[in-house]
């Protein structure tokens, strides 16, 4: 069975109003759910997600989130510890920071072995690597 995580960017392409990569992900997660895939992200991603998505759209991607569109995967509040190393890493100001959303898909990756990520920052997921190099697979 396909799994693949999901980046806040890639729900908020699916729900929010004239995105342009809408369909894209659309048929994404159509695909996904036809095919049966695991679809999993963080709780940061749907804050993010959510904050950027204006309702009503957002009750939406609430309503897909809470019906099973894709798993939320917890973690400890020690795990933020594992998080800081990680965004020091990627972030090189003034250009690049990484945030807690993707800090969290980085750690997700690293703890399911899933390296495929519906996203639509390119530019940040195609320079994160987990512990052992492997680098994501963009969807």
């Amino acid at each position: 069975m396909a799994s693949a995580l999901v980046d806040a960017s890639a729900m908020v392409a699916a729900f929010a109003v004239g995105e342009p990569q809408a369909e894209r992900y659309l048929d994404l997660f159509k695909l996904a759910a036809l095919e049966h895939w695991t679809l999993s992200t963080t709780w940061p991603c749907v804050t993010e997600a959510s904050y950027l998505v204006a309702a009503p759209q957002r009750y939406a991607l609430l309503n897909w989130v809470g019906n099973g569109g894709l798993s939320v995967f917890p973690f400890e509040p020690q795990h933020l510890l594992d998080f800081i190393p990680v965004m020091q890493r990627y972030t090189h100001r003034p250009r690049t920071e990484m945030d807690l959303a993707d800090a969290s898909l980085l750690w997700l990756a690293e703890e399911t072995g899933v390296t495929r990520v519906m996203t639509m920052d390119v530019r940040d997921f195609s320079r994160y690597r987990l512990a052992d190099g492997r680098a994501f697979e963009i969807l």
